[in-house]
C-alpha cells in the first residue's frame, strides 16, 4: 500500500540507504575510474604491441567488468559501509535494543537489521553499475579515442561477450556478492558470542571467494 511508504519505517530504511550510498559513491568513481584508466591502458598497450588489437575490448570486459568490478565494488562496501553497520548492530543488542523493539511488539531483524543488509545489497548495486559504465567508457576512449565513429562496432562487440549465459553469471554474481558483503557481518550481531571485526571479515572474504570460484566455474568450464 502507498500508506506504508510513508511510515517509519520507509524513513529508517531510506536513512540507510542514502547514508550508505551517496558517501562512497563520489570516492569510490575517482577510484574505480584511476584504477580501470591505468588496467584498461595496460590491457589495450599490451594487445597492440602484440598485433591483437581486435581482442582488446573483449580483454577489458571480461577481466575489468566480469571480474574484478564486483568484487572491488563488494570489497569496497564491506570496509566502507557493512563492517561497521554489524558492530553498529552488535552494540544495539548489547545496549539492549532488541529487548526494547520486542517489548514494542516489533521485531529486530525487520527493524534493526533488515534496513542495514538492503542498505549494503544497494549500495554494491549502485557501486557496480556505476564502475560498469564508467570502464565501459573508458575502454571506448583508449581504443578509438573522442570519436562516435566506431561506436556501433564498439557496442556490437561489448554486445557479443554478454550472451544470456554470461549475463546471468554476471547478474547472479553481483547480486551474490551484494548478498555476502550484507549479510554475513550482520549475522554477527545475532550470535550468542559476540564476534570481532576481524573474524567478521575473513567470513566475508571466504564467501566472496566462494561465490567468484563459482561464477569462474560457471564462465569457463
Amino acid at each position: 500500500m502507498r500508506s506504508s511508504y510513508r511510515g517509519a519505517r520507509w524513513r529508517v530504511l531510506a536513512e540507510q540507504l542514502v547514508a550508505a550510498a551517496v558517501p562512497a559513491v563520489w570516492w569510490y568513481a575517482v577510484l574505480s575510474t584511476l584504477f580501470g584508466q591505468v588496467l584498461i591502458r595496460i590491457v589495450v598497450v599490451t594487445a597492440i604491441s602484440y598485433g591483437l588489437t581486435q581482442y582488446a575490448v573483449e580483454m577489458v570486459v571480461r577481466v575489468l567488468v566480469l571480474e574484478l568490478i564486483p568484487l572491488t565494488a563488494a570489497l569496497f562496501v564491506l570496509l566502507r559501509v557493512t563492517l561497521g553497520n554489524g558492530l553498529a548492530l552488535q552494540r544495539l543488542r548489547d545496549e539492549g535494543a532488541f529487548d526494547s523493539v520486542r517489548r514494542a511488539g516489533g521485531d529486530p531483524m525487520r527493524e534493526l537489521a533488515l534496513p542495514r543488509v538492503l542498505a549494503g545489497v544497494f549500495a554494491t548495486l549502485l557501486l557496480v553499475a556505476l564502475s560498469c559504465v564508467l570502464a565501459l567508457v573508458l575502454a571506448y576512449l583508449n581504443l578509438y579515442g573522442f570519436t562516435p565513429w566506431a561506436l556501433a562496432s564498439y557496442t556490437r562487440a561489448v554486445g557479443q561477450i554478454f550472451d544470456p549465459a554470461v549475463t546471468l553469471i554476471f547478474a547472479l554474481k553481483t547480486l551474490g556478492c551484494a548478498l555476502s558483503v550484507s549479510l554475513v557481518p550482520m549475522a554477527a550481531a545475532f550470535e550468542p558470542v559476540p564476534q570481532g571485526e576481524v573474524r567478521a571479515l575473513v567470513r566475508t572474504a571466504a564467501v566472496l571467494l566462494l561465490v567468484e570460484l563459482v561464477s569462474l566455474i560457471g564462465n569457463y568450464y
